[in-house]
């Protein structure tokens, strides 16, 4: 079971290095009145940490204790 983690966390981590290697160019974003230049690996890093952080917060605020559901 152990050694099925280590591969797992490995053929995620290679991935990970492969997508950002792949998209290393700088790209402008527009972040409300502000144009932005990043590496587009950086931009792509920064919406899925934004979402994931956004769902944990969603899926705690549905599961409070206490509140009823109508």
């Amino acid at each position: 079971m152990k050694k099925t983690k280590i591969i797992i966390v490995a053929v995620i981590s290679i991935l990970a290095l492969i997508i950002i290697f792949q998209n290393t160019e700088v790209v402008k974003t527009k972040l409300l009145f502000k144009t932005v230049e990043m590496s587009r690996a950086l931009l792509l890093i920064l919406t899925f940490s934004l979402g994931f952080a956004t769902g944990i917060i969603v899926s705690y605020m549905l599961k409070k204790p206490g509140k009823s559901k109508v």
